[in-house]
């Protein structure tokens, strides 16, 4: 067994979790991977007693029992024999946290050598999407496309309309029939396994209105976490040379990205930016350090970015990480981060972290944040391919604020409530919540955000015109690591 967790939080060489988003049962968010160094490719033995049902669920009980953070929710005993899989085994450990808000599902078992795929480069298979369901209208839509990936090629892109779903053009269902079947579950499992070569037939209308039915083969490649479409832009904002970046999700490979756009930055002297974080579920806990780091040329290096605390038991792996300032760090004045329940962990880290030197300054532009101040380590169990993720650590920023498992509105001094207008790109000034991000950049007044529906289900789901239903982004029973990082992703 590996124990592995962010390598600059921790003494404990100990890889942090990932967090997915979305909404309902099967969709944890999780805060932040960690990643140290690279894992030998795990060496399953199939059919080994060792790797048998009972023994991996024994497994996920002793290490839950040493490490979960709330050890007081966890029963003293509990038999596996009634519970046909590790999944199930660990959901029952963990239903009193859960019960309390405390776990949403954020301690779970999962691959080893496919997380490392995706933590270390983004790899996955797939469309190449990022979906959400309007369960009201029984209706799906592309939120995003990741270049590189068949569905951009095939023309999908966001604010396309996924109109029908078969496996050939003779059997298209469509959504709002699979909607009126089994719900957005049925529209999930309509779409098939994240298996390269898998193909399905799409109807779907883009956002000119055109419509065309193509199949489309799913395939391996890696989501880029910063667009190199529209992931870095300098924004004219009434004169004010304003930084705009979007982050999708928080992997290894996301860090020369950043670099590299707040050099933009810094050469350009920016210090007024637009983080755009709305479907960011999370990841790795360095990425969002480094993140912190690059808001910070003006903090020095005695000042706290985040305080991480273990269970009594534990203590001796709490650490305080100061700022780092980079080459590349740029001194902001003044930041309007975009979120929405989509939003959660290692993107709620980089929130928090600035609020006790920006608050008066910086802003959440769209919906509250979903609420995960909690993080996870890894324990890996090489010879069965399992790494159980499990809620070990809280997260804290200079000022304590710790506590936010109802979203981060109410720890902001500002707020401002704003659509996710899809009919428009991504950092388009004229989208509603990049508009609304440059009205607070430049003094307008808004409508603050309420933090009554923080870390529920209706706070999983992406800000819409008022008048409309809500969209929720659209996930698997059982998510890969890449839809639990990147949620939505098909």
């Amino acid at each position: 067994m590996a124990l592995r967790r962010s390598g600059s939080i921790l003494a404990l060489a100990a890889l942090l979790s990932a967090c997915g988003g979305g909404g309902g049962s099967s969709t944890p968010v999780s805060l932040p991977p960690g990643g140290g160094g690279a894992t030998p490719a795990p060496t399953p033995t199939p059919g080994s007693t060792t790797c048998s049902l009972q023994n991996r669920q024994n497994w996920a009980f002793d290490q839950i029992n040493e490490w979960y953070l709330f050890p007081e929710t966890l029963p003293a005993s509990l038999s596996p024999a009634p519970y046909g899989t590790v999944k199930d085994y660990i959901d029952a450990l963990t239903a009193t946290a859960r019960s309390q808000g405390r776990d949403r599902f954020f301690t779970y078992i999962t691959s080893i050598a496919e997380e490392e795929a995706f933590l270390n480069s983004g790899a996955t298979a797939g469309f190449g999407i990022r979906l959400s369901y309007d369960s009201a209208a029984s209706r799906v839509f592309v939120l995003d496309a990741y270049e590189g990936a068949p569905a951009l090629a095939a023309g999908l892109d966001r604010g396309t309309e996924i109109l029908a779903i078969g496996t050939s053009s003779t059997n298209l269902q469509t959504v709002a029939a699979l909607f009126a079947q089994g719900g957005a579950a049925a529209v999930s499992s309509a779409l098939g396994p994240s298996t390269a070569g898998t193909s399905r037939v799409l109807r779907f209308r883009d956002a000119a209105g055109n419509q065309t039915t193509t199949t489309i083969s799913k395939a391996s490649y890696d989501i880029q976490p910063v667009s190199p479409r529209y992931g870095v832009q300098i924004l004219n904002n009434g004169g004010t040379k304003t930084g705009y970046v979007n982050l999708r999700t928080f992997i290894d490979s996301a860090e020369p990205q950043l670099r590299d756009a707040f050099q933009q930055f810094r050469n350009a002297g920016v210090t007024e930016l637009v983080i755009d974080l709305r479907y960011n579920g999370g990841g790795l806990v360095r990425t969002a350090e480094l993140f912190a780091d690059l808001l910070g040329r003006n903090r020095f290096s005695n000042e706290v970015q985040s305080i991480t605390r273990f269970r009594p038991s534990k203590s001796s792996n709490n650490a305080t990480r100061n700022f780092r300032s980079q080459p590349q760090s740029v001194g902001p004045t003044r930041i309007a981060f975009i979120t929405t329940g989509g939003s959660a962990s290692a993107s709620e880290l980089v929130i928090n972290a600035m609020i006790p030197y920006l608050d008066p300054n910086m802003a959440l532009i769209g919906s509250n944040t979903y609420g995960k101040p909690v993080g996870q380590i890894g324990l890996d169990r090489a010879a069965c391919d399992d790494r159980i993720r499990i809620i070990a650590f809280a997260t804290e920023n200079a000022d304590g604020n710790a506590g936010y498992f109802n979203g981060l509105a109410g720890s902001v001094a500002n707020s401002c409530q704003a659509a996710d207008d899809i009919s428009l790109p991504l950092g388009d000034p004229a989208e509603a919540s990049t508009a609304r991000a440059l009205g607070f950049l430049a003094g307008a007044a808004c409508t603050p955000i309420t933090s009554a529906t923080g870390g529920t289900i209706a706070a999983q789901r992406t800000a819409v015109p008022v008048g409309k239903p809500a969209r929720e982004l659209l996930m698997p029973e059982q998510p890969t690591p890449a839809q639990r990082e990147v949620p939505g992703s098909f």
